[in-house]
Order: C-alpha cells, then structure tokens, then sequence
C-alpha cells in the first residue's frame, strides 16, 4: 500500500512540474526583435541581461567595449550589486544615443561569448 501512495505522489510532482514549466512566459526572438525595434527610434537608456557575464573583472570590461564599440552607445555600466564583491545581478545598462541597434548589440555579445544576452526591461 505504502509504494501504491509513492507512485501516486510523484506522478502528481511530474504533473506539477510540467505545468508549472509550461506556464511560465518564455521571451522568444519575435519578442526581443520588437524591443530591438522600439530601442532604435530614439535615445535613451536600456538594461541588458548578460547571464554569461561571470564577474566585474574580466567579464564585464569585455561587454562594456563591446557594446560601447557601436557609435551610437554612449555609457555602459555595471547594474547595481547587492555586494560589491560579488556579481549577482548580470545586468548592464546601456546609455545610447538615436539609431542604436539593440539586435546588432545583442549579436555582437553573442559573437563575443556572451550567449543568452537579452533586454531586460
């Protein structure tokens, strides 16, 4: 009886796991094309989720020139860090001028290794 409830009790995990999985939102590339669009119209300021950026000192110097390697990027900056020894928010915000591209800057990151980069807000 004990190994019936067992089996009974994970199929209801496997089951709440794939809905939890299958309702998250998922950002796909039509997304980020339409914020890279809307980011191209006028100047401003933009955060960048870069998750393989591993700390502040080699990894962020290598995104902020980069990013600041395209005319129209002005400022890159590290977001803020609850720690200023440890990188646990992999964020940078970039402060660009009108006619930046941020499907061009995003592919630049991912040429340089930084793979998953994305808007984040």
């Amino acid at each position: 009886m004990r190994g019936f409830a067992y089996a009974i009790a994970a199929l209801a995990a496997v089951g709440i796991a794939i809905g939890i999985g299958s309702s998250a939102p998922k950002q796909d590339k039509a997304d980020q094309t339409a914020s890279a669009t809307v980011a191209k119209a006028e100047a401003g300021n933009l955060v960048l989720a870069v998750p393989g950026m591993h700390c502040q000192f080699s990894c962020f110097p290598r995104v902020k020139e980069t990013l600041e390697a395209t005319a129209e990027v002005e400022k890159v900056e590290l977001a803020p860090q609850s720690s200023p020894d440890v990188l646990d928010n992999r964020q940078v915000i970039v402060h660009y001028k009108a006619g930046f591209d941020v499907a061009s800057a995003l592919q630049k990151l991912n040429e340089e290794g930084f793979e998953d980069s994305a808007v984040a807000q």
